[in-house]
């Protein structure tokens, strides 16, 4: 299964060569071109000499961390690559991802049994306080099997749920690589206008490095970002400040200054007439996401942003639905399939 090959295969930020290969392996046989960049970004095609160029962009990477100093003892330090959240470290799983293969460790936690009353009351929530421990007895063992600079993933594990639900580290923001990639297959077997380019983009974390630069190479007329947004659905959600979004309720489109009006009436078109389920995600500045670097890329591109809702997003237990998923790759592949040669997104 693409998806979970894609989760079971690490892709810290910085270090997305392994997946890169698992979406170069699944896309080749379906695709015109299939490319890659000095930055690390996958870019593959269908139809390329047709018009307009639509650009769907899913990032591959995912949270991690470093390894930054071993201790005498034999205990890993690390600094994180992307905004990591503390509060879900201490007891959990990890990966290194070393040159000889993955050594498992778990970040240590001193026992409640031994912490004071201050110390219980509240927990130290600094990564540079934080350790791994690969059960090495030294420095000198545990630079056996680890280097400074090797990356680390929470353990890659897949937990099927009930209701067709998926959890696992690194939804955010594979299911936006499978998306963007199932849609290019399903489109390759049909009759287009428009060229249609799927783009893994990498470093989307540390400030959507890779769609600045896929998008000022694929020169897009019109580009998405399909990526996770926060469900509203379960007890930690704040009403207040989230739109209602659920999980199995359809992709969420999203509303404001980072969507272009005209995409934006095609997809809601689209969505009503192939009675695709939907919701609404208002956004007033610009995304978090490819969608905001897609939009300024050269003289500007029309640009849509898909949200797949996801529950305890930037943790190793994120959850979405595989419906959400399904009915997005329906939604993108009817919007390429409305287009003709002299679709025009300008607003005035």
């Amino acid at each position: 299964m693409f998806l979970e090959s894609l989760l079971k295969s690490p892709s810290p930020t910085g270090f997305e060569s392994s997946v890169q290969k698992v979406v170069k392996d699944y896309i080749t046989p379906y695709a015109h071109s299939v490319e890659t960049d000095s930055h690390g970004n996958l870019i593959a095609c269908v139809n390329p000499s047709g018009k307009p160029r639509v650009m769907i962009a899913g990032h591959c990477d995912q949270l991690g961390f470093m390894v930054k100093k071993i201790s005498k003892e034999g205990y890993i330090y690390v600094t994180a690559l992307g905004g990591i959240d503390p509060g879900v470290i201490p007891g959990s799983l990890v990966w290194i991802h070393s040159k000889k293969g993955v050594v498992k460790g778990v970040f240590g936690r001193k026992p409640i049994h031994l912490q004071s009353a201050e110390e219980r009351q509240k927990m130290s929530l600094e990564l540079s306080k934080m350790w791994i421990d690969i059960g090495a007895r030294s420095e000198k063992e545990a630079r056996n099997y680890v280097e400074i600079g090797d990356p680390v993933t929470f353990e890659l594990t897949v937990q099927y749920l009930l209701n067709d639900f998926v959890s696992a580290p690194g939804l955010d923001d594979k299911v936006g690589v499978f998306v963007a990639f199932e849609t290019l297959r399903v489109l390759s077997k049909q009759k287009l206008s428009c060229a249609v380019y799927a783009v893994s983009t990498v470093q989307e974390e540390i400030g959507l490095r890779g769609a600045k630069t896929s998008a000022y190479s694929v020169n897009p007329d019109v580009g998405f970002a399909v990526d996770v947004t926060f469900s509203s659905d379960n007890p930690g959600s704040d009403e207040q400040k989230l739109a209602d979004i659920k999980l199995g309720q359809g992709p969420a489109i999203v509303v404001g200054p980072n969507a272009n009006l005209k995409v934006n009436e095609i997809l809601f078109q689209l969505c009503k007439r192939k009675r695709i389920p939907y919701q609404l995600d208002p956004v007033g500045g610009a995304l978090g996401n490819d969608a905001n670097a897609i939009q300024v890329s050269k003289s500007g591109v029309a640009t849509g942003s898909i949200g797949i809702p996801n529950r305890y997003m930037h943790t190793q237990v994120e959850i979405c639905a595989f419906s959400d998923l399904e009915n997005a790759v329906r939604l993108l592949a009817e919007f390429c399939l409305s287009l003709k040669p002299n679709s025009n997104f300008t607003l005035l």
